[in-house]
């Protein structure tokens, strides 16, 4: 009797008795390899889907990266409405018959409202996002501009209107619409490309924006909307003017609200994680002991969808109910983004050196503020009567274009050349960043800055300018040229040194000091203009140029 062995070898193997799971083979040969070419289809379709569906998503978020962006700009361009304050400060005192220091208490009030609540506000944008913080700066924006504009309508206090304190709570709602829009822009830059080798010029593009959005509106304001006396160009027209702030700006707060958003938020926050755990800062942390014993392999307090797909009946118990299990894991995601969020902020306020960066960030902004929000009663003093006034050439209107345009010179400027000669980062949570054969520290370009804005502010003092009104526009310009760049270096040293992850809170604690620059040099300049101005100008006149304030006895104030 033949073996079963020998009878397999005569006929061949057609089948693998062994394997019960196997499906059996064709019987032809040509049906096998049809079905050999068809399963190797079917791999190779399932590849190409898939690197086809991963490049759609990549897109999908470089497309939302970009518009986010361009929102952004568009918010800042629009957000700097306050630093026209000039342009229409002084009608304040002669329409209003406001007194010097009740134009510069409305001033201030913005200021302070504009500064004060940045660390609520960058916590909240970190904490949830900056769409909501952008429909709120619309509906601040509007509400201010509106009640400004009722208040001028109805006149002076003297002749029946509404007291100085009804401008100074619109002012108020001014300037935390202007935080808040200026804030939620900037936060999603930092966010989106702070991580790239361009982060400077990403962050230094919506800061220029805002630079020039007083330089544009307040050239609308003079020559647009200004009062018609025959054909000459009157004085601008502010009720009309405030108007048309309240409907741009709500407009644009709406549009930040659906535009504006965070990129791959969760890999910031992934790598946060790593670095605090590289740090040891994890150690003794009971969130992170916690999240080891939940699953030591997941992470800090993530699900591992493996092991769904490993354990089929694991998969079918929680298919029942998808809706808790993501509810579970997405508090438990807020939970871990806000513990990380707190560490960080944490870890900002216990270094020193911030608090150096903040006293040094105090010093430049008080005098520039001061600077910028009295351009013109400044330039009016310059021109005493009988003279008419300034002229076209040397207008308040021009001198805010001015430290608008050198402002934003020197933010771009300064944007670009830090990020191609800045020392590259050690950190290994930015990407792409080349090796340099020159590099120039941050800090050396922000000491280069304040000796610009310190020579501006000699000039002014030395009374060159008020015997030659003409060489004022150089003033401006070092002045413009000084602020603008230590408003742009500052924030751009936040994000390097201290990360992106936590932005908004980190330069919102830093953002507040120029709030007590603007109090203290405003109610100096304040002070000493109302006691050179006297009993002769009561408030509602200019200062002659012969008083002290002109000849160099106030240069202490610039």
């Amino acid at each position: 009797m033949p073996s079963r062995s020998s009878s397999r070898s005569a006929k061949g193997i057609d089948k693998l008795d062994f394997d019960d799971n196997r499906r059996a083979p064709s019987t032809t040969d040509g049906s096998d390899a049809g079905g050999l070419l068809r399963d190797s289809e079917s791999l190779l379709s399932d590849v190409v889907e898939g690197v086809i569906e991963r490049d759609r998503r990549r897109m999908r978020r470089q497309v939302i990266k970009y518009l986010s962006f361009v929102s952004a700009i568009l918010s800042c361009l629009c957000a700097g409405s306050i630093t026209a304050y000039s342009l229409y400060g002084p009608l304040f005192q002669s329409r209003l018959h406001y007194t010097q220091v009740q134009v510069n208490a409305v001033s201030t009030a913005a200021e302070l409202a504009m500064y004060l609540p940045v660390p609520i506000f960058g916590y909240l944008c970190d904490r949830f996002s900056p769409k909501p913080l952008s429909f709120f700066s619309g509906i601040l924006f509007g509400l201010g501009y509106l009640l400004a504009a009722v208040t001028y309508h109805h006149g002076s206090a003297r002749g029946g209107g509404f007291p100085p304190a009804v401008m100074v709570v619109s002012f108020v709602g001014v300037g935390m619409g202007t935080s808040c829009m200026y804030l939620s822009a900037v936060t999603t830059c930092a966010k989106n490309f702070g991580r790239g080798r361009r982060k400077g010029l990403a962050l230094a593009m919506p800061i220029a924006a805002f630079g020039l959005s007083g330089m544009w509106q307040s050239q609308i304001g003079s020559r647009l909307l200004y009062e018609r006396s025959g054909e000459s160009m009157g004085e601008v027209d502010v009720f009309r003017y405030f108007i048309f702030l309240a409907i741009l700006l709500l407009v644009v707060g709406i549009i930040g609200a659906f535009a504006l958003n965070v990129v791959d938020e969760e890999e910031l926050i992934d790598e946060a994680v790593s670095e605090l755990e590289r740090s040891g800062l994890l150690e003794d942390s009971p969130f992170f002991q916690r999240s080891i014993l939940h699953d030591n392999s997941n992470g800090y307090g993530t699900i591992d969808d493996s092991d769904t797909h490993s354990n089929p009946a694991r998969t079918e118990d929680t298919e029942g109910e998808p809706d808790l299990r993501k509810s579970w894991r997405s508090s438990e995601e807020a939970h871990r983004k806000t513990w990380v969020l707190n560490t960080e902020t944490r870890i900002f306020l216990l270094d020193h050196t911030m608090w150096f960066l903040a006293a040094g960030f105090f010093a430049v902004t008080g005098p520039g503020e001061a600077f910028i929000n009295n351009l013109g009663t400044i330039v009016n003093t310059l021109y005493p009567p009988p003279s008419s006034g300034p002229p076209s050439s040397n207008s308040p209107a021009t001198h805010v274009s001015i430290v608008a345009l050198t402002s934003t010179l020197a933010r771009l400027l300064t944007g670009t050349l830090t990020d191609l000669l800045a020392p590259t980062s050690s950190s290994p949570l930015l990407y792409d960043q080349p090796t340099k054969r020159f590099t120039c520290s941050r800090l050396v370009f922000l000491l280069a800055s304040t000796i610009l804005f310190s020579l501006g502010q000699l000039l002014l003092a030395s009374g060159l300018i008020q015997t030659y009104p003409s060489v004022f526009p150089v003033v401006s310009a070092l002045v413009g040229l000084g602020y603008g760049a230590v408003f742009s270096l500052t924030p751009i040293i936040v994000s390097v040194v201290w990360g992106v992850q936590n932005f908004g809170t980190n330069w919102g604690i830093v953002a507040v000091v120029p709030a007590a620059g603007a109090a203290v040099w405003g109610a100096i300049y304040a002070a000493v203009y109302d006691g050179a101005a006297g009993d002769e100008g009561n408030g509602d006149k200019p200062l002659h140029s012969s008083t002290p304030l002109d000849s160099g006895s106030c240069d202490d104030d610039f």
